[in-house]
């Protein structure tokens, strides 16, 4: 089996259809047929039912398909950093994060980890879910979220519980309080992340629903950056990890909430292997910030 097989499996699966898929890999039809079957007999499996309505994949081409594609963006990423190595001298370490954690503990961690001339630090912003996949697929070494998600290769540690705070406008009669979830609920909410799949927004509608509470979700934005926004133009309150406070932005009050115990996690997501020596320098160093965090002295 050669890379090759996989790249026209990956297209005859995502086209379901033998003379698209061709056109895209700009081969004849003929030999794209030959090639999907020569794989089959190879693995010794059906990865494809071919009816009279046109081609469906198997269970079996199913699950071949998802580890197909994290092979093909194992080796695109790894082909991308050997570049970097050669262009740059130095090894690659790269970071999933998303954008609610780089607030605390993560520049901290970055800076500490550029002081090492030779490690170059390539950050992507992406969801916990995307995270996982990254990871699964070497995009990533290590990743930040707040989402619990079970995978068998990939070990999530929690670094540590966070609190949740308001952020309201600095002339909102709530500003100078510390307000309970009920007296919340009354006025209009910003809520952010807008993508779909489970989210920080999903973390604080859950906060309100287990209360039986109603909210108004006046605006819903892609963001933390947007909802602060809005949140200095008026429109309403939002929800924020605790470390967000640092911003320092004009117009907006962030008060702490009147209930305990309202908190999200920081969750750290890193693959089944042994660690090599990178790994080890990020791991002591973790230990150390989220030590910091815990023990209430900030980086």
């Amino acid at each position: 089996m050669e890379l090759r097989h996989l790249r026209y499996f990956c297209a005859v699966a995502e086209e379901l259809n033998l003379t698209r898929a061709a056109e895209r890999l700009h081969i004849a039809q003929p030999p794209l047929t030959r090639q999907i079957r020569q794989l089959e007999e190879e693995m010794g499996v059906l990865l494809f039912n071919r009816e009279a309505r046109g081609l469906s994949l198997t269970p079996a081409g199913q699950f071949f398909l998802e580890r197909a594609r994290q092979i093909l963006a194992k080796v695109q990423g790894s082909m991308a950093d050997t570049r970097k190595v050669a262009a740059h001298g130095k090894r690659i370490f790269a970071i999933g994060f998303v954008p609610s954690v780089f607030y605390g503990q993560l520049p901290s961690l970055i800076k500490r980890l550029r002081q090492h001339g030779d490690i170059e630090i390539v950050l992507h912003e992406m969801t916990t879910q995307e995270q996982v996949t990254a990871l699964k697929t070497g995009r990533i070494d290590i990743g930040f979220g707040r989402l619990r998600i079970e995978d068998n290769e990939v070990d999530q540690e929690l670094l540590f519980d966070e609190p949740i705070i308001a952020a309201v406008p600095a002339d909102h009669p709530l500003a100078t309080t510390q307000p309970t979830l009920t007296e919340l609920a009354r006025h209009p909410l910003i809520l952010f992340p807008s993508n779909p799949g489970r989210s920080f927004a999903d973390i604080v509608l859950g906060l309100f629903h287990r209360r039986c509470l109603s909210v108004n979700v006046i605006q819903q934005v892609n963001d933390l950056q947007t909802a602060l926004g809005l949140v200095a133009s008026d429109m309403g309150f939002t929800l924020v990890p605790e470390q967000v406070k640092r911003v320092h932005r004009d117009g907006i009050a962030f008060i702490p909430l009147g209930e305990s115990n309202i908190t999200t996690p920081i969750m750290c997501c890193r693959r089944k292997e042994p660690a090599g020596d990178i790994m080890l320098l990020v791991n002591e160093i973790l230990e150390e910030l989220v030590d910091n965090r815990r023990s209430g002295r900030y980086p």
